[in-house]
């Protein structure tokens, strides 16, 4: 009987998004039968007595499945700024990573200093 290896399939393109307190992966790995298919997970750092652990939730997406996430999410993401808040420059949040990763890094961010809220 074999020992479960390779529950976690190696991954042939990833994609990773910073944002805040939490970091999303796109990762695309193939099945057995080299069919592929595609993991978002989403990693929260969380603050625990004993020091700090990560919070993550996985959802897995097959091909057959693309076409109709990619619409809905682009749906959804559309309403929201042209509907529910017009007003908003989303591309300013563009410029403002853009900003930040052309600034010199001064001192390094300390972690801890932070308020630890659930």
């Amino acid at each position: 009987m074999e020992d479960h290896k390779d529950n976690d399939r190696a991954e042939i393109f990833s994609e990773r998004v910073r944002a805040g307190k939490r970091t999303y992966f796109f990762d695309v790995k193939a099945t057995r039968s080299n069919d592929y298919y595609l993991t978002i997970t989403e990693s929260k750092r969380r603050y625990k007595d004993d020091g700090y652990f990560y919070e993550k939730h996985k959802i897995f997406l097959y091909k057959e499945d693309f076409n109709k996430f990619v619409q809905a999410l682009n749906d959804t993401v559309n309403h929201v700024k042209e509907e529910l808040m017009p007003e908003v420059d989303f591309e300013q949040f563009d410029r403002e990573k853009e900003d930040a990763e052309n600034q010199p890094e001064a001192v390094a961010s300390n972690d801890d200093s932070e308020l630890k809220w659930d």
